[in-house]
């Protein structure tokens, strides 16, 4: 990979953006790596737990955007852009092309592992949108966050018009994105965008603990199913769509292989074995909620 470094050890993933000289600025490559990488911690099943980091002094300063003004026509005409996210509309000069942090974050939402992410340093733009994907999101001392799309004359992206107000409440939002100053780490610990702050030292220490706990105690299986329900669940009608879901999921999880691991090792006080693999035995739960489609012509979900 060019734009990341990826590394796996004692079941935890570690996926480092890693153009420092940059800060990390996201580029068509980082955006079809990163799905790449998400894509490689599915299918390995001694994977339990991502850690989401960048390299140097920043997490990622946003859209590398070397063509000053022309940015988003450089963006949109782009050749070097992942297959199939460009696409003519009549009446439009240029291609139009769906959004690349989106389809980080759609494949973060997707991800079947826990993701925790350590953002180092600076995290403006993209940066500050694709944390938004993860279960649990530390920050270092340091950091600074901005979703400074407004002032740029843009709108915010990679879906975070869906995931920033649920978890930070819609007027901490709305507030951050009407006026998109860049703030420090504590506002974000204080509105719970971020979990907790570390010195630089610890970050990546304390992000590796709390993997190692996840890693070392959950049944993958059932911590991938955990992961989606407590997602999903976000956008029920009513508490009753949980309960027939959750309903189901215990009565295939209680009867699996792991689910008598499970309640056996805490009965005989030793460590589980789960034997379960989220390649092979993951159940779908979710038949009633298929994956949107994306209409390229009208950039609307067609249902």
């Amino acid at each position: 990979m060019e734009t990341l470094l990826y590394a796996v050890e004692d079941g935890i993933a570690t996926i480092t953006l890693n153009r420092p000289d940059r800060l990390n600025a996201f580029t068509d490559e980082m955006e079809a790596e990163l799905i790449e990488a998400f894509d490689r911690v599915d299918a390995d099943d001694d994977v339990r737990a991502v850690i989401l980091t960048g390299a140097g002094r920043g997490f990622c300063a946003g859209m590398d955007a070397v063509d000053g003004g022309d940015a988003f026509t450089a963006w949109r005409t782009s050749r070097t852009a992942p297959a199939d996210t460009q696409f003519d509309v009549p009446g439009d000069d240029l291609p139009r092309r769906r959004d690349g942090g989106g389809r980080v974050v759609l494949r973060m939402f997707d991800c079947r592992k826990p993701i925790i992410a350590a953002v180092n340093g600076p995290a403006v733009g993209v940066g500050a949108t694709m944390i938004l994907a993860a279960d649990i999101r530390l920050a270092s001392e340091t950091a600074k966050f901005g979703y400074v799309f407004a002032r740029r004359g843009v709108i915010p992206e990679s879906c975070s018009s869906w995931f920033l107000p649920r978890l930070v409440g819609m007027q901490t939002a709305l507030e951050w994105v009407f006026t998109g100053r860049v703030f420090r780490a504590p506002e974000a610990l204080e509105h719970g965008l971020v979990r907790s702050l570390h010195t630089p030292e610890e970050l990546i220490g304390v992000a590796t603990d709390i993997a190692r706990e996840i890693a070392d105690n959950a049944a993958p299986v059932s911590a991938a199913m955990a992961r989606q329900l407590l997602w999903r669940m976000q956008g029920a009608a009513h508490p009753m769509v949980a309960h027939q879901i959750e309903s189901l999921g215990l009565n295939l999880r209680g009867v699996s292989a792991d689910g008598r691991e499970g309640f056996a090792s805490f009965l005989e006080k030793r460590p589980a074995a789960f034997p379960d693999r989220v390649t092979t035995e993951l159940p779908d739960l979710f038949t009633t909620f298929p994956a949107p489609t994306f209409d390229p012509t009208t950039l609307e979900d067609p249902r």
